[in-house]
């Protein structure tokens, strides 16, 4: 089984203090690597960068970089990519990423594809490249074939394999598989899993990237808003219950947005191992 977990980088000296702990604590599943976020145009260039050359330094798991294209130059990827070859990292995740209402310079990238496209081109193999999938659809793409098209170049500029965004409908997954497959796509395409630990979050947060809440999830959420133990209980369940599903139909890899959290990821992995 393999398992991997997403930090954002710490703003504060207590964070990062407490991310290593963090770090060292879900170590003990023997994760495949830990992914650090990046935020658009640049915006935590500097802490993912710190962050991920700090796992790297310091761990035995390998550290993936993600690399958003949006305000960003050719010259500023080439001089990240430089930096983590370097190191040894040679696993990125390649997204477009998402555009700040501040932004007034879209850069020389204007999709993930055309991201893909030029790290293969500067770099040829030495990277593993990971994109971006979304089984219940991107929320800016107009429609579900816009949408696989768009998935689709992404792999075709040289891809090696994807992360979707979280869900928890099962079928919604398994339908992408199906649909990509038929398209002639067969790269590995990893469950993102999102632990439930609180409504509110969770909502605001699905709102924002499209992920859909089953409304039968939604009204017990919502009811076990002000009992955190009866939340997190249920919310263990829904997502536990999601995750041995997909292993029960043969997916032998699981990626968790752990929100710089060792539970309930930890609990969750160790229940599918």
């Amino acid at each position: 089984m393999k398992i991997s977990f997403e930090f954002f980088p710490p703003k504060t000296e207590q964070g990062k203090e407490k991310l290593i702990q963090v770090r060292q604590s879900l170590s003990v599943v023997s994760p495949k690597y830990f992914s650090t976020t990046s935020g658009a145009g640049g915006t935590t260039q500097d802490t993912t960068l710190e962050t991920v050359l700090d796992i790297q330094k310091n761990n035995n798991i390998p550290a993936t970089p993600h690399l958003s294209c949006i305000g960003l130059k050719k010259s500023n990827i080439i001089e990240l990519l430089d930096k983590y070859k370097a190191i040894n990292i040679n696993h990125i995740i390649a997204l477009r990423g998402d555009i700040p209402s501040s932004i007034r310079n879209m850069g020389d990238f204007n999709y993930a594809n055309e991201l893909v496209e030029f790290i293969r081109s500067k770099y040829n193999d030495n990277f593993n490249i990971e994109v971006a999938a979304y089984p219940e659809m991107h929320p800016q793409a107009k429609n579900i074939k816009s949408d696989l098209t768009h998935f689709v170049n992404k792999v075709k500029a040289g891809a090696n394999g994807a992360i979707t965004q979280y869900f928890y409908n099962a079928d919604a997954y398994f339908r992408f598989q199906d649909d990509v497959q038929k398209l002639g796509i067969n790269i590995p395409i990893t469950p993102g899993i999102m632990p439930i630990t609180n409504y509110t979050k969770l909502l605001n947060f699905s709102n924002m990237c499209g992920a859909q809440i089953p409304k039968w999830i939604l009204e017990r959420l919502k009811f076990y808003e002000n009992d955190l133990e009866s939340l997190n209980d249920f919310g263990f369940d829904v997502v536990a219950n999601l995750c041995q599903t997909l292993k029960n139909q043969g997916v032998n890899s699981f990626h968790f947005y752990s929100m710089n959290l060792v539970e309930p990821s930890l609990k969750l992995a160790k229940n599918i191992i």
